[in-house]
């Protein structure tokens, strides 16, 4: 019905689509697609490192995935984000992928190098979204002008369509049968994924870094064309930078005191949050409704991967259980030698 009065004269521009509804739609597919992709390469990742690590107990190991969504659950929920990367413009599209870049290199300054390889996997998990937003903003940005847009944009969803039934068909036949296949080596998927399955974490990495690279100048010509000097460009850039930067060192001092699902999803909250208020005063009234429905996409990529951050949060744990447990005689051995200080004396 929204496609249908997008034509009528009288309806208001604030609610109409950037370009045509079939291309936002395709937009949204593509965005939806590298979302689907992720989410099964992270599964498979984290399923397979999961059983490596911890074959003493089957119930354990299988702990973590017997939540998983079934066939319908990831449909509704592919179809939902592609309805919300379809109606989000390109311009909160954009400020989306540079507050999560802004975000990742903070994380990768703070983090200790030892244990970044654990916390990668909770990063990707919570970038869901934001790699959406990013694979839709460098396509407003590659294909703006071009004269057949939507043949382009049909071609993409294409291919995006071929890589993410690739990636789901992967993990559909990792879950039930990796065990026997690995095995029994009569698998060449299996048999692959045990002696190279390493690198998938990796090589997932480097695609997603690529990605906010292009999305980071796409979004940054994208906000910055509808400036007319540029007094206005650093109106509007120099609180975005000021804010953003002290709310995500506090959030990110938040995050290290509080873990767990709850502390992230309140994270995104205040994230988007800041956002909203930011938009409210240097923003338009569309850009106000697109970041409402960011809180809408950033719910249903997070809430259905419950499994994946507590996965990925177990993960994190056992790297730092180590360093904890080296710490700690230590300082025992500090305290037990200051009484013996006192009695020589």
């Amino acid at each position: 019905m929204l496609f249908s009065l997008w034509w009528l004269p009288g309806f208001p521009a604030w609610l109409t689509f950037e370009t045509t509804p079939l291309d936002s739609l395709l937009y949204g597919l593509v965005g939806a697609y590298g979302i689907s992709i992720l989410g099964s390469f992270l599964r498979t990742h984290l399923f397979l490192k999961n059983l490596s690590g911890d074959e003493r107990s089957s119930k354990e190991s299988q702990h973590p995935w017997s939540g998983a969504q079934g066939r319908l659950s990831e449909t509704l929920q592919f179809w939902f984000c592609v309805g919300v990367l379809s109606l989000v413009g390109s311009r909160v599209a954009s400020l989306v992928v540079l507050e999560f870049i802004l975000r990742a290199a903070l994380a990768r300054v703070s983090v200790r190098p030892d244990l970044w390889s654990s916390s990668t996997a909770q990063f990707l998990t919570q970038c869901q979204f934001s790699l959406g937003c990013a694979l839709t903003c460098s396509l407003h940005f590659l294909q703006e002008g071009a004269p057949h847009c939507s043949l382009n944009l049909f071609l993409a969803a294409g291919l995006s369509w071929l890589l993410a039934n690739l990636s789901s068909r992967i993990w559909l036949h990792v879950v039930p049968l990796y065990r026997l296949h690995s095995s029994q080596r009569y698998c060449g998927l299996c048999i692959g994924l045990l002696s190279s399955g390493h690198a998938i974490l990796p090589l997932l990495s480097r695609g997603v870094v690529l990605t906010f690279v292009t999305g980071a100048f796409a979004g940054l010509s994208i906000v910055s064309r509808d400036f007319l000097s540029s007094a206005d460009a650093l109106r509007f850039w120099t609180p975005l930078t000021i804010c953003y930067t002290l709310l995500v060192v506090y959030m990110h001092d938040e995050q290290r005191r509080q873990t767990g699902p709850q502390a992230l999803l309140q994270a995104v909250g205040v994230r988007l949050g800041g956002l909203l208020v930011l938009m409210l005063t240097v923003g338009r009234w569309v850009d106000v409704l697109h970041i409402l429905l960011c809180f809408l996409g950033e719910a249903g990529c997070l809430l259905p991967s419950r499994d994946l951050l507590d996965a990925a949060l177990q993960e994190v744990g056992k790297e730092v259980a180590p360093h904890r447990r080296t710490e700690r005689p230590g300082r025992l051995q500090e305290a037990a030698l200051k009484p013996r200080k006192d009695k020589d004396l």
